[in-house]
């Protein structure tokens, strides 16, 4: 165990008073994932509500979402959901994920009264930032199969070449860099060589729209091995704009007010020491298992 994490199992309603007063007036925020992507949606929404009490929640037992069907997915996150929501009575909840934001947030939104922010891929700033008007979309495969996707892609960036790129391993790529075992740089270069494209009349990609939140993570590689320059769009920003339009901004922006973020874990197999000092330093000093195992159908 790190001794920078304190970790803690939790068995099921057990009390997190110790951790978030009741009686605290600043909001508490959820931020959901199926596993540790969503922390870079954390990050940009702590900056803009720094006062605001904060629970991180990894799916990691359901880890990676592309493996379920759509009907297995609307009850796996419906059933997590509805266990979180009783447990940890959140103001708002980010769903910091493209595949469970496009398949499941519909039936969240029906079913629950708690406001829920999701996540698209950002397609529509990406036509707006192009000047060669070449943009790649990198996302998994299961979003780039998606009609949603390729909806969204005709209604923003008609007028553009967009290619969709499917990458099977980057979440996962970014899983072990999280937990201090990247993958070579051969290995990752392969992985995103086919969202730079050069056409036929010499116009290439200038921007890459990172569609899935794992990606970010892995973007100082990406900079570093792409073969030409491009501008990367990270969706995490607009996320915490539209955070800060439900909740209303920081009431006292002069006032140095930050919470430490507590992290839950559906699983907790991949809790290893490196893990934990990576999400120590993201904000995560609190660590729980709150088991919720995957049953397959």
């Amino acid at each position: 165990m790190s001794g920078d994490v304190m970790r803690i199992d939790l068995m099921a309603g057990a009390t997190l008073s110790a951790a978030y007063p009741a009686q605290s007036p600043q909001p508490l925020i959820l931020v959901f994932d199926s596993g540790l992507g969503g922390l870079t949606v954390l990050e940009q929404v702590r900056r803009a509500r720094p006062d605001a009490r904060y629970v991180y929640v990894a799916d990691d037992a359901g880890f990676p979402y592309g493996g379920l069907s759509e009907p297995a997915l609307v009850t796996r996150v419906t059933a997590v959901m509805e266990r979180l929501l009783a447990l940890h009575a959140p103001d708002l909840v980010v769903i910091a994920c493209n595949t469970a934001s496009t398949v499941v947030l519909p039936s969240l939104r029906q079913r629950f009264v708690t406001p829920f922010v999701g996540v698209v891929p950002p397609i529509k700033p990406a036509a707006a930032a192009t000047r060669s008007r070449v943009v790649t979309l990198l996302a998994t495969p299961g979003t780039i199969a998606r009609s949603y996707t390729r909806d969204l892609v005709a209604t923003y960036a008609g007028d553009c070449d967009v290619a969709l790129v499917g990458a099977p391993n980057l979440a996962r790529f970014a899983e072990a860099e999280m937990a201090g075992e990247p993958v070579d740089d051969a290995v990752l270069a392969a992985e995103i060589a086919s969202c730079f494209v050069t056409l036929d009349d010499g116009r290439r990609t200038d921007v890459v729209c990172l569609s899935c939140t794992h990606y970010p993570l892995l973007l100082p590689r990406f900079e570093r091995l792409a073969p030409w320059p491009v501008t990367w769009i990270d969706p995490a920003p607009a996320i915490a704009r539209r955070v800060v339009q439900l909740l209303g901004p920081h009431a006292d922006e002069a006032a140095d007010v930050t919470h430490p973020v507590l992290g839950t874990f559906t699983g907790g197999a991949g809790l290893s020491p490196a893990l934990e000092r990576s999400l120590a330093v993201r904000g995560l000093k609190t660590l729980t298992v709150e088991s919720m195992p995957l049953v397959r159908q």
